[in-house]
């Protein structure tokens, strides 16, 4: 052991912190207790059941972003903001699913989820993050343009497979469903081989001295500490996947009572999942790091599309529920305007402006899809 390796009693002190403990604790003793929860209870008491789940998954959700972080850190990028964001849309991928597996028809919860993460990621997270960088006093990098292409051009792939083409060739059917699922799984596993291997370096921040991507690279000194947050990261995120079908129901109970946008269930899945990691992204844009942004964001957007789609169609065609992925000419334009602006905006240094432009695509998005219904 080297001077500079913490023993594994300090590693244990530094991993299993009070506020570890707490979330683990908090999340294991709610999912002991999700059985108690009344299956028709009053509209107050549901209300109150689903602000506590609703909270109690977002704080076990920092806490798994709180250990990916730190494997981040240890790990150093791409490695580490795919752990981020894989851990994020894993939960993501577990929320949807409960709520298709749930009672009622839930036909479009995957399209609208999907749709809401995009506009929510790409034009609401990036274009705080844009504007932060771009009136910071010390100026951001400019991101690395061919990782930008590189996420860019597969998001719009996936996006004409999802959204565009069941337009016009209609819902797909079992067969097809099948093959979509398997195409857009190879694809996305493709990307992470190539992200992860001889094309590394165009998801490092620009003037970051290139790492040789082997094995050896990865695995750092303390593999205790990376072992010990692994396991942790797993432990917390657990009670999420477990208290999902909870809150699934008591959503479901909700929309059936108050007359809500569709989209809005979908919605609040979003958010809760996005919002730890908007507040990595912020503090990555308050630092100037303007590739981890298009990491984290342009990242995240890609394993939702290449995690969500696989899962839901799978579900749809075991449950013989219909999923429907066609969507509306308004979000179809908006979606290929975010794609173009996105190209333009992170193509140079952060400017202002451009994070304004995604701003107000943000804006036209609510209004089309929460007031004009």
């Amino acid at each position: 052991m080297s001077a500079n390796t913490p023993s594994p009693a300090q590693t244990f002190k530094q991993v299993l912190t009070p506020l570890a403990l707490f979330r683990l604790a908090l999340g294991w003793l709610a999912f002991l207790f999700s059985p108690f929860i009344p299956r028709q209870p009053s509209t107050g008491v549901a209300l109150i059941f689903l602000a506590a789940l609703i909270g109690i998954i977002i704080l076990c959700s920092f806490g798994v972003v709180a250990q990916a972080e730190k494997l981040a850190e240890r790990l150093g990028d791409p490695y580490g903001t795919i752990i981020l964001t894989l851990s994020i849309v894993v939960i993501e991928v577990v929320l949807i699913s409960a709520v298709m597996l749930g009672p009622g028809e839930h036909q479009t919860v995957a399209r609208d989820s999907i749709m809401t993460v995009s506009m929510i990621i790409m034009n609401l997270v990036a274009g705080v993050a844009l504007v932060v960088m771009g009136s910071s006093s010390s100026s951001a990098k400019k991101p690395n343009s061919a990782g930008v292409r590189a996420y860019l051009g597969r998001i719009a792939i996936l996006g004409l497979i999802v959204f565009y083409i069941p337009v016009v060739t209609g819902t797909y059917d079992a067969f097809q469903s099948g093959l979509v699922a398997v195409g857009v799984a190879v694809f996305y596993a493709r990307f992470l081989q190539l992200q992860l291997g001889k094309r590394h370096q165009h998801f490092q921040e620009v003037g970051t001295a290139p790492k040789a991507a082997t094995r050896s690279d990865v695995v750092q000194t303390n593999n205790t500490e990376i072992a010990l947050r692994s396991i942790v990261l797993l432990l917390t995120a657990i009670p999420i996947v477990m208290l999902a079908h909870n809150m699934a129901s008591l959503l479901e109970l909700m929309a059936g009572r108050f007359t809500l946008p569709v989209a809005l269930p979908a919605a609040i899945i979003a958010i809760i999942v996005f919002l730890p990691e908007t507040i990595t992204t912020i503090k990555a844009a308050l630092r100037g790091e303007s590739q981890r942004v298009s990491n984290l964001c342009h990242g995240a957007l890609l394993s939702t599309f290449g995690l969500t789609i696989p899962s839901v169609l799978v579900i749809g065609d075991v449950t013989r529920q219909t999923v429907i992925l066609a969507e509306s000419t308004a979000n179809l334009l908006l979606f290929a305007a975010t794609i173009a602006l996105t190209l333009v905006s992170f193509r140079g240094r952060p400017r202002v402006r451009s994070g304004i432009a995604h701003l107000a695509l943000f804006v036209a998005y609510t209004v089309f899809t929460f007031v004009l219904v």
